[in-house]
């Protein structure tokens, strides 16, 4: 995620549901324009529109910006490589989500074992 080092000086994210562009612009040190192009390039951001197109950004959006903007700001990276490098991401944390979830069913399954056992 982001380094420690370039999280503080990004102001905090304000405890609200949704956030608009000109907000997100401020929280992440990004203009309004960047926000938009970035929404073309990478897929994992998709703020919710409303009426007349207004973006509302969510916190998981406002921190998925300041992790696009330091791959590419402050470790180097380039569109295509920081888009490689955060599906590379998506695809640990979707191994790490199954792997939870089949231990919980696993888990859940040992115990309905066990009341039938019981019967």
């Amino acid at each position: 995620m982001l380094e420690p080092s370039n999280n503080l000086e990004l102001p905090a994210i304000p405890g609200k549901r949704y956030f608009t562009i000109g907000e997100v612009s401020e929280l992440c040190a990004v203009k309004p324009h960047v926000l938009r192009y970035w929404e073309q390039e990478f897929p994992q951001l998709s703020p919710v529109k409303r009426r007349g197109n207004r973006r509302y950004y969510q916190r998981q959006d406002v921190l998925m910006i300041r992790q696009i903007r330091s791959l590419l700001y402050d470790q180097g990276f380039t569109i295509g490589g920081a888009r490689q490098r955060l599906e590379g991401e998506e695809a640990r944390e979707d191994v790490t989500q199954y792997r939870q979830l089949i231990r919980q069913t696993i888990a859940e399954l040992e115990d309905v074992l066990e009341v039938l056992k019981g019967c």
